[in-house]
């Protein structure tokens, strides 16, 4: 059975619903404790590129080709990304956590849709 994923920011405070919490950013969030942040997994090695995100920057007129280049990346580093979709099969509930302030363009959300197209 596939699991529930859900998105969330970082900087929320965890929810005993949130499941397996998993940060999903290259960068550990400014400013946030690991124990604040409540963690049960930080996965780097999926997370965009630092190319890719100084160049996005967070601008939201690059999103469509951000969304591009980034699912390309996941694509090509398919090892690390099969890795974690078996780590995910083991879990109900999954959060992604992100710690972009904007909640509709940050690589959170095309990695859920990327994952649960392939799971």
């Amino acid at each position: 059975m596939k699991p529930v994923m859900i998105i969330r920011r970082v900087y929320d405070e965890p929810l005993s619903t949130d499941g397996y919490r998993v940060l999903v950013d290259r960068l550990w969030p400014r400013g946030l404790t690991k124990e604040k942040a409540s963690l049960d997994e930080w996965i780097k090695d999926i997370a965009p590129s630092a190319a890719l995100r100084k160049w996005f920057d967070h601008t939201v007129e690059l999103w469509p080709e951000f969304r591009k280049r980034y699912t390309a990346e996941l694509k090509a580093n398919e090892d690390a990304v099969n890795r974690f979709i078996n780590e995910l099969l083991k879990q109900k509930h999954i959060t992604l956590l992100y710690a972009a302030k904007d909640p509709d363009h940050n690589n959170a959300v095309v990695l859920k849709q990327f994952l649960e197209k392939k799971m």
